[in-house]
């Protein structure tokens, strides 16, 4: 009765170990996860230089840019937001983060959006690569707005260490900030 209690016992935690070295295997090393967001993030990049070309002169400022290709968010009494991107710093990925965005109050509806932040200085590039997880806030300041009309970036975006573009938006939802949203970084 003790050989076979002690077996069982063996065997139960060789599973659970064995579980958890299993679950480390898929960290996405290998996996064309990186492939397929450098792919959206590339042609998002296009379509926003296309119907925006002041961001162009904005990206050739910037040390480096969050690009988010499709973020869906939606709503029903409490809301959710989530997407995945890729970090750009001199037009090559460096690192890969999700987008993450809870929200309660009177909201219904659901919708998707591009989102780029463009990072003006050092300062505010390297703070955002440091953070385990950095919160967008209201210091943001837009150069495109969720109507999708362009600012001009050369007169009242010049002093703002990071700017954000809100454009491409499809769905049925009011307004399309990024204040309390959340983002982490990830392997894809």
């Amino acid at each position: 009765m003790d050989k076979s209690s002690l077996s069982r016992r063996a065997f139960a935690f060789g599973a659970l170990a064995g579980t958890g070295v299993l679950a480390a295997c898929g960290n996405g090393v290998g996996s064309s996860g990186a492939n397929m967001i450098d792919a959206r993030v590339n042609a998002t990049l296009n379509e926003m230089y296309r119907l925006y070309p002041n961001t162009q002169t904005l990206a050739a400022k910037s040390n480096g840019m969050l690009v988010m290709p499709l973020v869906t968010e939606a709503g029903l009494g409490v809301g959710g937001a989530y997407g995945r991107g890729a970090l750009r710093v001199n037009d090559v990925s460096v690192d890969y983060y999700s987008v993450t965005k809870a929200s309660g109050g009177l909201q219904i509806g659901a919708q998707q959006y591009a989102h780029v932040l463009f990072f003006m200085t050092d300062d505010a590039l390297m703070n955002f690569r440091r953070s385990p997880g950095w919160a967008a806030g209201a210091d943001l300041e837009y150069v495109i707005s969720d109507k999708g009309d362009s600012v001009n970036a050369e007169t009242t975006t010049a002093l703002a260490p990071v700017l954000a573009a809100v454009f491409g938006r499809a769905g049925l939802r009011l307004g399309a900030t990024l204040e309390g949203t959340k983002y982490s970084r990830i392997i894809p």
